[in-house]
């Protein structure tokens, strides 16, 4: 009982833990944060806190670094956190955290639709479970889009009881709250498509380099370096950079330590008792929190598109997901399983280690 139950309050939790991210980024954010500068701290404080980890846990079984290897790394800062969290963030100020957790939910198809003509997967439309995969991601797409270009009429959900003086005196400071319907959702999804080009990569980095928390500690401090230096290019004004009001503080230092360090060493956890795929299915969970949350603290309305849309994205998601684990079954004999086990859990840790919002990731992280 326990065995099932402590994996999956974890994951609940760590859903938790997102959720809060993308409400207190939001909210960072709409006080005048740059989102350069975000990710810039974000990937400071990551690095910070997970390279104790790197050089405890890994000082024995760290693999020679070489130039293949770190070009490699420097590819995932680029693609994987400088790329994938600018135009995430960029897209969460420009939106709010309903829509960029629905679009985050696109990475699986948007990775099958780059990984076909590359030869890395297969369609097998003759299989079920190419079908699935297809159908899944078709459906993922049509959500996205119908998220995007529609909104309807706002779902009569009432209006929260709950009220957040922090959030009540900025919102009524942004009366415009940086809500862009096209531009939001643009980035959002340039930023799934930047994940995928991440994965690609990663799967060649995860075989090359065998030391999770090293290969991460490097790629956010590489990150860190190239947010800073896009940042300035933006802004040169020294005062962008302050984290005063503290909520700029609070969003930097949670997104960097709870959603990248914290989520990673929870995520292995779970997926070395329960497989990676156990950890996928968790990530529409994230969208129905964050939609609860929005609504409840900052006062956002839903819209028939945006539940229609999320609903499909969720939906294609588990297709795209159910194809994949059945493709999976019949080739595996025990021994197969245990080695596939090992390559997952290495590509799922980094797969969720930036998201959005898994950075994250998150996230990813998001994972």
């Amino acid at each position: 009982m326990a065995g099932g139950f402590l994996p999956f309050l974890t994951m609940v939790i760590l859903q938790l833990g997102y959720a809060g991210m993308n409400i207190v980024s939001k909210l960072a954010m709409d006080s005048g944060m740059n989102p350069f500068v975000h990710v810039a701290y974000r990937q400071l404080f990551a690095t910070l806190s997970i390279a104790p980890f790197a050089y405890f846990l890994e000082r024995e079984t760290r693999p020679r670094l070489t130039f293949s290897i770190i070009f490699h790394i420097f590819m995932c800062s680029v693609f994987g956190a400088t790329v994938n969290q600018i135009t995430y963030f960029v897209g969460l100020k420009n939106s709010t955290p309903t829509i960029a957790c629905a679009l985050s939910n696109l990475s699986p198809a948007v990775t099958f639709i780059l990984a076909v003509p590359l030869g890395l997967e297969g369609a097998g439309l003759r299989a079920k479970a190419g079908q699935a995969k297809v159908l899944g991601t078709v459906v993922c797409v049509g959500g996205a889009i119908l998220l995007s270009f529609y909104h309807g009429p706002v779902v009569g959900v009432g209006q929260s009881r709950i009220h957040w003086k922090f959030a009540d005196n900025l919102r009524n400071k942004t009366v415009s709250n940086h809500v862009n319907f096209v531009l939001g959702p643009f980035m959002l999804i340039v930023s799934s498509v930047s994940w995928a080009v991440w994965l690609i990569i990663q799967a060649r980095v995860g075989k090359m380099y065998a030391a999770p928390y090293s290969s991460s500690a490097l790629t956010c401090f590489m990150a860190s370096i190239q947010c800073a230096i896009i940042g300035f290019c933006f802004d040169h004004h020294l005062s962008a950079w302050s984290l005063y009001p503290a909520i700029r503080a609070v969003s930097s230092i949670y997104a960097g330590i709870v959603c990248t360090a914290l989520a990673f060493c929870l995520m292995s956890w779970c997926i070395e008792r329960k497989g990676p795929l156990y950890v996928s299915v968790f990530s529409p969970l994230l969208l129905v929190i964050v939609a609860i949350l929005s609504w409840a603290i900052l006062q956002e309305k839903l819209y028939i598109g945006m539940v229609i849309g999320s609903t499909l994205i969720v939906m294609g998601l588990y297709c795209v997901l159910w194809g994949k684990n059945e493709e999976m079954k019949p080739t595996k004999t025990p021994d197969q399983e245990v080695d596939s086990g090992k390559q997952f859990t290495m590509e799922d840790l980094e797969l969720q280690l930036f998201k959005k919002s898994n950075t994250s990731a998150g996230t990813n992280g998001e994972n």
